[in-house]
């Protein structure tokens, strides 16, 4: 990098970029997944998740460009492309096709609870490093946790409890939500 923000020394910007590059990598990954549970739910109340879903792929889009534009602004060229997502990439590939509403939101359930995971480990590492890059996660996170909560209130009994409790894998979680 030729320069970075002032007051970040170019270390700091390097473990910052790394770390941003990872999670624009993901929210790329997950506006993609995200448009084919969009494109791929059928059955009992497919219009009401359908329509649930574009405003998810528009922040999460949305998401991606702020964290690009980071990285830029800390003299880093943020990677985009489909090869970026496959080496950055530490999980699964989304493994439903055309299924039903309870099966896609018990997978989405998992997805929202990794990308939200990471995202919280991001702000502890960004933490130490710039602060500026920590509100932004911080901001991301808080939206990325109400649509979770969106997902999971689908999923939810009147007691509370998760219809895919205790799943470990997309296909566990939505065959438990059927």
């Amino acid at each position: 990098m030729a320069f970075t923000a002032p007051g970040l020394t170019e270390e700091s910007a390097a473990g910052v970029v790394a770390t941003l590059q990872e999670r624009l990598s993901a929210f790329n990954d997950l506006h993609l997944t995200l448009k084919h549970i969009h494109w791929n739910v059928v059955g009992t109340n497919f219009i009401g998740v359908h329509e649930m879903i574009d405003p998810q792929v528009e922040l999460v889009r949305g998401y991606a460009d702020t964290l690009a534009e980071r990285i830029a602004t800390l003299g880093a060229s943020p990677k985009g492309t489909a090869k970026a997502i496959e080496e950055d990439r530490s999980w699964d590939d989304y493994s439903l096709g055309r299924d039903t509403v309870q099966a896609h939101l018990g997978a989405l359930d998992l997805v929202y609870v990794g990308v939200i995971s990471s995202h919280r480990d991001a702000i502890e590492t960004t933490g130490k490093l710039d602060p500026v890059t920590e509100d932004i996660l911080i901001g991301q996170t808080a939206e990325l946790e109400k649509f979770h909560w969106f997902v999971r209130a689908h999923l939810e009994s009147y007691t509370g409890e998760l219809s895919n409790a205790g799943a470990t894998s997309e296909k566990d979680a939505a065959d438990k939500a059927r």
